[in-house]
């Protein structure tokens, strides 16, 4: 029955968004009942249709070749305009995921900030531990860098997101960049991130009734950081780095029902603390596993870059919001 809802949303997209005026709440009632995780079919129905260039191809890497999916919006650009970019990281407890993973978050952002994402498959332990990942996520910027001209992005609106253990690679390209002087990344977005390989502020996953429980977190650290001391190094274990002055403004998401939440609000405290323009945002009801897809999420994150693009971009009007469709965020 899953795969017959999910099969009639995509089918029929486009009648859906036409008529959703009359049936939404109805819809949307029987979803939850049967698919129990809105987001998915939420965010197939509302994102809208805005056409997209989607291209794979490989990028050069450290350890071999990267798999990396384009999005570009199709409408042409003014003769001069640039693009915002985005990098994107899926999510997977660093040992699983791929570009399609991402897909739903990558083209909602391509679409409703008119901006070019680069979303990147980045090297999976075990067969590739630590530092495998976070070298790819760097060497993916680097030849976006390179390659600016040709994508036509502005490099001072580059931003860097992601979700699981993609936030964490996000959070370490953020350091990474800052410590190795690349090109400085205008925001960044974390989507429940694993940034706390010790475990030491994980929540209680029979209480919260998360998808996520320590075990399974406890799996994937002993696969990415096969060596006690990696855990503390700072590109691995983001909450352990006392260091964050500098990094670029930050938009941190966590679910109600995920054991990852704490660890992810103390980071964004240690983010205002040292400085850093911060908004956390906590989603009520939702797991881990749905969030990167839970359409209201996607919206607060459109909102965040939108008004991002328009501080560094002084010369433009004030940005238009996407309205919440559905209930807000508890905004902490």
């Amino acid at each position: 029955m899953n795969e017959l809802i999910v099969l009639i949303v995509q089918t029929y997209r486009t009648v859906l968004l036409d008529y959703r005026c009359l049936f939404e709440t109805l819809l949307w009632r029987t979803i939850r009942l049967i698919l129990g995780q809105v987001a998915s079919a939420q965010a197939l129905i509302m994102q809208g249709s805005s056409p997209l260039d989607i291209r794979n191809f490989f990028v050069p890497g450290p350890l071999g070749r990267i798999p990396v999916r384009l999005y570009q919006p199709a409408v042409a650009l003014a003769k001069g305009e640039k693009r915002p970019l985005v990098l994107y990281f899926h999510g997977g407890g660093f040992t699983s995921g791929s570009l399609d993973d991402a897909d739903t978050p990558a083209s909602f952002l391509a679409q409703h900030n008119q901006a070019v994402v680069l979303s990147v498959a980045y090297a999976l332990a075990p067969a590739k531990p630590f530092p495998a990942a976070p070298e790819d996520a760097f060497a993916a910027a680097a030849w976006a860098c390179k390659n600016a001209a040709e994508l036509k992005v502005d490099l001072d609106r580059m931003v860097v997101a992601g979700d699981d253990a993609g936030g964490s690679l996000a959070a370490s390209l953020t350091m990474m960049t800052r410590d190795r002087c690349g090109k400085p990344l205008a925001a960044q977005v974390l989507i429940s991130p694993m940034l706390d390989p010790s475990m030491r502020l994980l929540g209680d996953a029979t209480r919260l009734q998360s998808d996520v429980t320590a075990e399974t977190c406890a799996a994937s650290y002993r696969q990415y950081l096969p060596q006690t001391m990696q855990r503390l190094h700072p590109y691995a274990a983001p909450l352990e780095v006392s260091r964050l002055a500098g990094l670029p403004p930050a938009f941190i998401a966590t679910a109600e029902r995920d054991v990852l939440c704490p660890e992810a609000e103390k980071y964004a405290s240690s983010l205002i603390l040292a400085g850093v323009p911060t908004q956390v945002s906590r989603f009520v009801g939702i797991t881990h596993g749905a969030l990167r897809t839970h359409l209201p999420l996607l919206t607060e994150i459109v909102n965040f870059l939108r008004c991002r693009f328009a501080t560094l971009r002084r010369d433009v009007a004030l940005p238009e919001f996407l309205p919440h469709p559905l209930h807000p965020s508890t905004s902490l």
